[in-house]
């Protein structure tokens, strides 16, 4: 076989997640702490006894298939870079195979079904491959971290040491997200209708109040900004790495507003 020979992959199942949509799914497995989801292996291939043994092994890495993603680019803007960056230089999906890789931790096993955590992937996704993650091997907690500045601080204020499963300090600290109290009550409103946004806003904030191809931010004249997530807007204020939610409203024209958007309307107005 010669390196340019197409090669085929069977997926061995397929992981269920709460997201559904690129837009919730976290940047990486650190954004989704407590997340869980199971992988289902697909019957009649012998996994059961494939997964022999793996009962043990706190974490697992899963290679997955971007199946929505189509094409790619050498050049790339990563959610935490303004400028642009070499496509193997980041964790972008859109890649030339189109193969994510993520470090989950394995709560147990039932059958052909793996329960998992930390879960960054969305649903219906393709499993590729399930390994165990060894941390004599697998982790190297000082290797540098590239483009990502700031990691020679970070290790000079923070201590090596951490409790066992403990992930590494983040290389690049993000900013300090806060809700007014206007905001939380909105954010309450609408988690009491099974509309979950706030540990959305505060994820694409902490990366910044700039405008970027992750972020869709509007910035306005008074110096506040509005973020847009789904059909929803979180109108902010940023102060130096602070930056305080002011307040929620919906996406919608008024006369578009149906079901919780005009009681949440008709509640705050």
């Amino acid at each position: 076989m010669s390196a340019v020979d197409p090669l085929v992959l069977h997926p061995i199942g397929v992981i269920h997640t709460p997201f559904k949509d690129r837009l919730d799914a976290p940047r990486q497995p650190r954004a989704a702490e407590g997340v869980r989801g199971q992988i289902e292996l697909n019957a009649g291939h012998n996994f059961e006894d494939a997964l022999s043994d793996l009962v043990g092994f706190e974490y697992i890495w899963v290679l997955f298939w971007f199946h929505l993603n189509t094409g790619w680019r050498p050049k790339v803007l990563p959610p935490r870079s303004e400028q642009k960056r070499g496509m193997f230089a980041t964790r972008t999906p859109y890649r030339p195979n189109p193969v994510g890789l993520s470090a989950l931790r394995l709560e147990r096993i039932e059958g052909l079904t793996l329960h998992v955590c930390d879960v960054d992937i969305l649903d219906g996704t393709p499993v590729l491959d399930i390994k165990p993650y060894i941390a004599w091997t697998d982790a190297i907690p000082e290797a540098k971290p590239g483009w990502l500045d700031g990691h020679e601080r970070i290790r000079a204020e923070q201590p090596l040491e951490r409790t066992a499963g403990e992930r590494p300090p983040d290389p690049k600290p993000g900013y300090d997200v806060a809700f007014a109290d206007r905001a939380r009550e909105q954010l309450a409103f609408l988690a009491g209708h099974a509309v979950d946004l706030e540990a959305s806003i505060r994820q694409i904030l902490e990366l910044g109040p700039q405008p970027h191809a992750y972020r869709r931010i509007r910035q306005h004249d008074d110096g506040t900004a509005t973020l847009a997530i789904h059909e929803w807007r979180a109108h902010f204020r940023a102060e130096g790495r602070a930056i305080e939610v002011l307040s929620i409203a919906s996406g919608y024209r008024e006369e578009e507003r149906e079901g919780v958007h005009r009681a949440f309307a008709e509640r705050f107005r």
